[in-house]
């Protein structure tokens, strides 16, 4: 093992601890997830370069999967890590995305698929699925014209989105990928896997209308923020004054067992906002006040710790 390789090891195991506090799916193991996350990254010459370069985007990559509650597992084909503007990234499936909608009992399955000129397609009104019908063995159907996905919800409701090639791609043209494609000719999904990329974007669109879960919720949030993929995100950006509140109290702590309490309380409220932004602003702070309240005190007997430290 290189040393690069050892850095980014270190750096992602080191994550355990924030990976537990914001989980959201139960069913996530860390040292799977982690072990994947390294296989990725050691697997890629290129992304270990752009890791080492911003070692901290990999550790917000990696606490990523916890919160949204997705598995960097290459068989389930949820979501991967690439490297996207300098750093390493959580990338979303259209796939992982339909998991997530159907893992919280909002959607009983969902189908996305490309339609192409010379298949049969119909909208068959509001209450049932659309027709889709073609020659899979036929040698030429045309080219794409369009995408559609449909899900059936709960309560037994269809609910069908489509959108055409030109509405897919005014998307992908304000992408940060797509313009790097045209500006430097650096390769990216759009060009690479069009039709993936095509779904996953008529899916953003489609959830609006789905029943609401948090767990999709912040996974379109991120594919639109961290992501760059053209969308605006679908909800407002975080109170700021949710990570200013707990890092006031954290300040004011005057001692280690007053700030572990404030941790405790703290980490319960923004864990349930699924605010990262605010999880990270507030870690900080606590491990800066608990380093000064250390300094001032006595050395600790020992077997002594600081609760804090396991943040």
């Amino acid at each position: 093992m290189n040393n690069a390789v050892a850095t980014i090891r270190d750096d992602i195991y080191a994550t355990r601890d924030s990976f537990a506090a914001v989980l959201s799916e139960p069913g996530l193991n860390f040292e799977r997830e982690a072990g994947f996350a390294v296989q990725a990254i050691q697997g890629n010459d290129y992304m270990l370069s752009v890791a080492m370069k911003n070692r901290q985007a990999v550790v917000n990559a990696v606490t990523n999967i916890a919160a949204i509650g997705i598995s960097l597992n290459p068989a389930k084909k949820q979501a991967y890590l690439v490297p996207r503007d300098g750093k390493v990234c959580l990338d979303i499936s259209y796939m992982g995305l339909m998991d997530l909608a159907m893992a919280s009992g909002a959607i009983r399955w969902a189908q996305a698929e490309l339609v192409l000129a010379n298949d049969r397609f119909e909208l068959n009104g509001m209450d049932r699925p659309p027709t889709h019908s073609f020659n899979p063995f036929a040698k030429d159907r045309g080219d794409v014209i369009g995408v559609y996905v449909v899900v059936k919800t709960s309560d037994g409701d269809y609910l069908t989105e489509t959108m055409s090639v030109e509405e897919v791609n005014a998307i992908r043209d304000r992408s940060s990928a797509w313009k790097a494609w045209i500006s430097k000719k650096k390769s990216c999904p759009w060009v690479t896997d069009w039709g993936e990329m095509a779904k996953k974007t008529c899916v953003k669109r489609a959830y609006k209308f789905w029943p609401k879960t948090e767990q999709l919720e912040q996974a379109i949030h991120h594919l639109n923020t961290e992501g760059n993929e053209g969308l605006a995100p679908a909800e407002p950006q975080p109170d700021p004054e949710l990570a200013g509140k707990w890092c006031d109290l954290a300040r004011q702590a005057e001692t280690t067992e007053a700030l572990a309490q404030v941790w405790r309380d703290g980490i319960a409220e923004i864990r349930k906002a699924r605010d990262m932004a605010a999880y990270n602003r507030f870690k900080a702070e606590v491990e800066s006040r608990g380093e000064q309240l250390k300094a001032a005190q006595p050395a600790p007997e020992a077997g002594e710790t600081y609760e804090g430290e396991t943040a």
